[in-house]
């Protein structure tokens, strides 16, 4: 059977990837790997995605590569380039960053994309890895994940749907869940904006499942 590391820095992704994936492909083993001081390091230390935390993913995905691991799935967005020096040290098998199978799903769309984060180093690093000709339109979910850490998880869900919403008005013609954490709130921002949302757990499944089966 296949066996799949997912990497978290965020302990509110464990949940909606697993539900994906338990869903979408029950067959998968998972492994779930959680080192929830990743982000809050990046959030607090002003020093970037330096030689530290790029050394802290080498060793996340080794170890899972040494467990048997024959697919690595991160699931936060805001450490791109970590992953990719991953990615290059495991070339030979799939090392996915959470948000680039969505990135390629959003450039089959037409219009402009609305763009929403909750944790304010994704939406910094995320928009460049998107190619020229998709117009993106940004909005930070200012408060929605500090709703999350404190368990109000219907506020959360209400102020992403309220960014979705502003997106929809500013004539984006489809939406863009940035982060695993933001994937709950799907539904309520199909609601509220009336508009097709993509989100990085369920684009990232069908990607790997795509390359692994």
């Amino acid at each position: 059977m296949t066996r799949i590391a997912l990497i978290h820095a965020l302990a509110h992704s464990v949940a909606p990837i697993n539900e994906a994936m338990a869903r979408d492909w029950p067959e998968a083993i998972r492994m779930n790997l959680l080192d929830d001081s990743l982000s809050a390091d990046l959030a607090r230390n002003g020093r970037g995605l330096d030689e530290a935390m790029h050394e802290r993913f080498q060793r996340l995905a080794q170890y899972a590569v040494d467990s048997g691991a024959q697919g690595i799935l991160f699931t936060c967005s805001a450490f791109g380039p970590c992953i990719e020096a991953v990615a290059r040290r495991h070339a030979g098998m799939p090392v996915l960053k959470p948000n680039e199978a969505m990135i390629e799903e959003a450039r089959a769309g037409t219009g402009k994309l609305g763009l929403i984060a909750s944790f304010r180093p994704t939406l910094e690093s995320m928009p460049t890895e998107f190619p020229p000709d998709v117009a993106l339109e940004l909005a930070l979910a200012e408060g929605a994940l500090e709703a999350l850490n404190a368990g109000d998880a219907d506020s959360h869900d209400l102020q992403v749907a309220a960014h979705a919403r502003a997106l929809s008005e500013r004539g984006c013609t489809r939406i863009a869940l940035a982060q695993f954490s933001l994937a709950r709130a799907r539904a309520a921002c199909e609601a509220a904006s009336g508009l097709p949302v993509l989100t990085t757990v369920d684009s990232a499944v069908r990607a790997l499942r795509r390359r692994l089966v």
